[in-house]
């Protein structure tokens, strides 16, 4: 794993007091929503098919943070719809950096060179912002259906880089990709962009996205990623997840889904049981902890589950695996 090692021991502390504590659920990083409406129609997502009123929302910064003190989650990874459309965006990131939050900004970066200027950002360790990066330029702009989106996304990246800011990536990979894409696609952010991490995932079958024909079976994406992962590739790129996790996108390991690691709070609520799928909302984290049946959702319980292996479900659970392991602890600590 490739985070910093301040945040490395943060986390690792985090993760420690829970477990002398005896929680067994707690959250590990908080998906936050403060909006829904985006300024791009990506074909594998369905959160602009939400009702016009509630995309003319934005969550109050009030809102916002109360919720992620609420939960006590030690990382935030801001997301939408499009962030940089919410005009107190930077209070957002802001008030939670003051808190000694890692905050990540999502952002496909189409307004970021636009409004950079108007907003209150600053470089810091607790704050990096996550481009979404779905391929090579082809493969990028057929996925978010617009031409010209990838180069602005670079051009956006080495502009945030230039003003010392961290910046990550956020790849999903669907049944159109190859191994060979793959590797391009890391190749290029691990090698000529330089991003400082990469976060990478399988697209999971979002109910309400318009492409319903290009998601990833469970050994379509075990068979892509050992083979884009072969010969030691993974070993030096700069991966933003655990060993075990991408030895679990691999097939060599297996297993349970853990979604109340990463739970998702949005403009309705808790949403139940993550941000991928929507049975409901709660009005407070410890109902949402409380009152989800958490036993009813992963492969082999809920069908909508069986092809899932994104990292909101997953990741958790190969930390938690880490963590309960002295071999897999320094495994992770040198990024192997």
């Amino acid at each position: 794993m490739n985070m910093p090692l301040h945040q490395s021991l943060r986390i690792a502390g985090y993760l420690l007091g829970q477990k002398l504590r005896r929680r067994e659920k707690f959250p590990l990083i908080v998906e936050l929503e403060p909006l829904f409406a985006c300024n791009l129609k990506c074909a594998g997502c369905g959160k602009i098919q939400q009702p016009h009123d509630l995309l003319r929302q934005r969550m109050p910064v009030e809102r916002a943070v109360n919720a992620i003190e609420e939960c006590g989650a030690p990382m935030v990874s801001i997301a939408g719809g499009e962030p940089l459309m919410h005009p107190q965006i930077d209070e957002i990131v802001n008030e939670l950096v003051k808190r000694k939050k890692y905050v990540f900004l999502c952002t496909n970066a189409v307004l970021l060179r636009k409004r950079i200027d108007k907003f209150d950002f600053k470089p810091s360790k607790y704050f990096a912002f996550a481009v979404h990066i779905d391929g090579l330029r082809e493969r990028h702009d057929a996925s978010v259906d617009k031409e010209g989106v990838f180069d602005e996304a670079v051009e956006a990246v080495k502009e945030l880089q230039k003003r010392g800011f961290r910046v990550t990536t956020n790849t999903t990979f669907f049944n159109t990709d190859t191994p060979q894409t793959v590797i391009e696609v890391l190749d290029y952010l691990n090698d000529d962009l330089k991003v400082s991490e990469m976060m990478i995932s399988p697209a999971y079958a979002y109910e309400k996205a318009p492409d319903q024909e290009h998601f990833l079976g469970v050994q379509e994406t075990r068979e892509l990623f050992r083979k884009a992962f072969a010969d030691g590739r993974r070993k030096r790129w700069r991966l933003n997840h655990s060993p075990l996790f991408l030895d679990f996108l691999e097939g060599k390991v297996d297993f349970s889904c853990t979604a109340w690691g990463i739970p998702s709070y949005s403009l309705l609520g808790w949403q139940k049981p993550c941000y991928l799928m929507s049975d409901g909302y709660a009005k407070t984290y410890r109902e949402l902890i409380e009152e989800t049946d958490w036993d009813a959702y992963g492969r082999g319980k809920d069908p909508r589950c069986a092809n899932c292996m994104a990292h909101c479900g997953y990741e958790p659970t190969a930390v938690l695996a880490t963590l309960g392991s002295l071999k897999e602890s320094l495994r992770a600590a040198v990024g192997r």
